[in-house]
């Protein structure tokens, strides 16, 4: 039994939505609306297989989450701080705290990458779809 594709377009479109870097939300409430809606999509297709495609959405919903803690850091000394605090030297946290690249290039750079690691994330308590998914299929 496998997910229609509409279906995980929907899932995508939802997540994106959730995860847009413009709707003022706080860490707090968007950790929170996005729990309700992982655990909801994977209850409702619980009994499908879909490991790989949970597993592509997952890269890319950190990636997403990435993105939105990197607009709210915004300005340039907050940035700074923010990447010395995750473990970065000096002058590299004030060469990307000084970037002119866009949210989603910075996102997948060596260094946003490991200042925020997906242990990180974990640690902040953000959802993960592998996790829940794989709560209710253990190999």
């Amino acid at each position: 039994m496998c997910v229609h594709p509409k279906t995980k377009v929907k899932l995508r479109s939802k997540l994106k939505e959730l995860t847009k870097r413009s709707n003022g939300w706080g860490y707090e409430k968007r950790k929170e609306k996005l729990t309700n809606a992982i655990r909801g999509w994977v209850n409702y297709f619980r009994l499908a297989e879909m490991r790989n495609f949970v597993k592509e959405t997952d890269e890319w919903l950190r990636s997403r989450i990435r993105m939105c803690i990197w607009k709210c850091w915004k300005r340039v000394r907050t940035r700074f701080k923010n990447l010395q605090r995750c473990g970065i030297a000096k002058w590299q946290a004030w060469q990307w705290a000084n970037t002119r690249k866009g949210y989603w290039r910075t996102v997948h750079s060596p260094i946003l990458t490991r200042a925020i690691s997906n242990e990180n994330l974990k640690r902040a308590h953000y959802p993960t779809l592998m996790e829940y998914y794989e709560k209710l299929h253990p190999r």
